[in-house]
């Protein structure tokens, strides 16, 4: 790929990642808010600017190997009323907040297909709206499914972990000081490309077909 390719890549890709990656985290800061925890609001996460929440290391990796990952929202579970089921609410408030952007992007993509056009001019206008579009949904149904994998700290552990019984959660919560590095050796084996890969590519053709 030269470099005029790699701009142009860039420029598709990195518009629809930063909004994936804020609406994820700020669908989980304002599930908390809503369910009692000001955490993240307390500490400015209740906002659309992507600064606030990219991680360097997570977003790196997606421009390098398609995977990326959020800094993760402050959550206090102490806040609820029930800790566990409101920390299951909060941990699928962010891949649930990707499919519904992986839908609509998907929507629009085939109202913009299905446009009437006939300038060359608006036709090069909507080119890149389209295949930023599509990005959109391929970057959102890999944020969902990826954040859905159950090791902490991914939103798939939070969600075994509510329904876990209390001391297997606990047990299993331990895990979470070693969940970086593991992730990082699977990501580094490939183990988890080979597992979700063929998820985002049937759940994105599925939307785009």
């Amino acid at each position: 790929m030269n470099i005029t390719q790699s701009i142009l890549t860039f420029l598709i890709l990195a518009p629809p990642f930063l909004f994936a990656l804020t609406m994820h985290e700020l669908a989980h800061g304002y599930a908390a808010w809503k369910l009692g925890d000001p955490t993240a609001k307390n500490e400015g996460r209740l906002t659309m600017n992507p600064l606030k929440h990219l991680d360097p290391l997570g977003t790196i990796l997606f421009f390098l190997a398609r995977i990326g990952w959020a800094k993760p929202v402050p959550v206090n579970p102490r806040y609820f009323k029930h800790p566990a089921k409101g920390m299951l609410l909060v941990a699928l408030a962010g891949p649930g907040a990707n499919v519904v952007i992986a839908v609509a992007s998907a929507v629009l993509v085939k109202l913009l297909v299905m446009s009437p056009v006939s300038s060359e001019f608006l036709i090069s206008l909507l080119s890149p709206a389209v295949n930023m579009l599509a990005a959109s949904v391929w970057i959102n149904v890999m944020l969902a499914v990826f954040n859905c994998l159950p090791v902490p700290p991914l939103d798939g552990s939070k969600v075994l972990m509510g329904i876990l019984p209390p001391d297997a959660a606990r047990s299993y919560a331990q895990m979470e000081p070693y969940g970086f590095v593991l992730l990082l050796a699977l990501s580094y084996l490939g183990v988890i490309s080979k597992v979700i890969t063929p998820i985002i590519q049937f759940a994105s053709g599925l939307l785009l077909g």
